[in-house]
């Protein structure tokens, strides 16, 4: 959030920033947080529930439509997994058949930093 950390944006706005996962279950796999710091989905105040969750149904559409992903599979850990202590949503691109079994996410590494910035732009291009 204070761009301390490299990351691959895909799409930002006021409220919310959104950048690949580095350990994605699958290629895509993006996670949209809130610019201010809250924990948990119950910390989110009422006034960022509608401009946030838009800006993860914008997210989810693009990764649809710039992957070419048949759907998307949207989640959000509260406390429990939760690595970062900042809420984020998951975004992850779905296929049929991929493999994707209950919450067992097997996780992925992109070739290189070259292949990560392919991944992001297709993303930004389809937002």
């Amino acid at each position: 959030m204070r761009g301390e950390v490299p990351a691959h944006i895909v799409y930002s706005d006021d409220v919310a920033i959104a950048f690949l996962d580095h350990r994605p279950v699958f290629h895509g796999h993006t996670l949209v947080a809130p610019r201010v710091h809250l924990e948990t989905l119950g910390d989110l105040p009422h006034e960022l529930l509608e401009p946030y969750f838009a800006a993860v149904q914008v997210v989810a559409r693009a990764v649809e439509r710039g992957l070419g992903a048949d759907g998307t599979f949207v989640a959000i850990n509260n406390k429990v997994s939760q690595s970062v202590p900042h809420l984020h949503s998951h975004v992850v691109p779905r296929s049929r058949k991929d493999g994707l079994r209950g919450f067992f996410w097997p996780r992925q590494k992109y070739r290189d930093d070259e292949h990560m910035s392919e991944i992001a732009g297709q993303i930004r291009a389809a937002v």
